[in-house]
């Protein structure tokens, strides 16, 4: 049996606290960049390394997300923006494959992304995400899943983020603490669960 490649674009979460007011298009903006850049990296990683699909997760809907449903407000999900990318990029959407599962956190993904590697009989897996989530990918794929089936963790190297300088904006300051809060999680064995009640 060949080896089996499958590539896997994380929906990241960036629509956390966000009130239906004008700053929900900014994080909207942020998100669909963040989907492009991805996307592009994973037609590149396709390209370079074909691979037969591009699997996608989708995230837990969240209290503003139903909130907006309530008041008739559209929400793009990041999963959208993700195969909308892929498919303007050439993928074609039968190689575009969403989990049916949703995911509130890295854990979460990590354990459906193991479990469908699994039932395809796959050997490894390409993770694209951020640039600052990357060890923490790593990390949290070695402690729950191991050494096989394989993961490389590849991020978006056209993602607007400088580890030299990432103290002096707020954003990157807020993703590395968040990654470094992360990872310790992953070191102690999980202690800190997300907020299932929100499911």
């Amino acid at each position: 049996m060949g080896a089996s490649r499958k590539e896997i674009l994380s929906s990241e979460k960036t629509f956390s606290g966000a009130q239906p007011t004008a700053r929900t298009s900014v994080r909207a903006r942020e998100r669909a960049k963040r989907a492009l850049v991805l996307a592009l990296v994973a037609v590149l990683i396709a390209i370079l390394a074909p691979c037969p699909e591009v699997w996608l997760t989708k995230e837990v809907r969240s209290p503003e997300e139903t909130a907006l449903d309530r008041l008739g407000v559209a929400v793009i999900r990041g999963e959208g923006y993700n195969r909308e990318v892929l498919e303007h990029l050439g993928v074609p959407p039968s190689a575009v494959r969403l989990l049916s599962d949703p995911v509130q956190n890295t854990v979460d993904e990590v354990r459906l992304i193991a479990g469908e590697l699994g039932r395809d009989r796959g050997d490894r897996v390409i993770l694209v995400t951020s640039k600052t989530h990357t060890r923490r990918v790593r990390a949290t794929w070695s402690a729950i899943v191991g050494a096989a089936p394989r993961a490389v963790v590849r991020y978006a190297v056209e993602e607007p983020y400088h580890p030299g300088s990432w103290w002096r904006n707020t954003r990157d300051a807020l993703d590395v603490s968040r990654e470094v809060f992360g990872l310790m999680n992953v070191w102690v064995g999980f202690p800190v669960q997300p907020d299932r009640r929100r499911e």
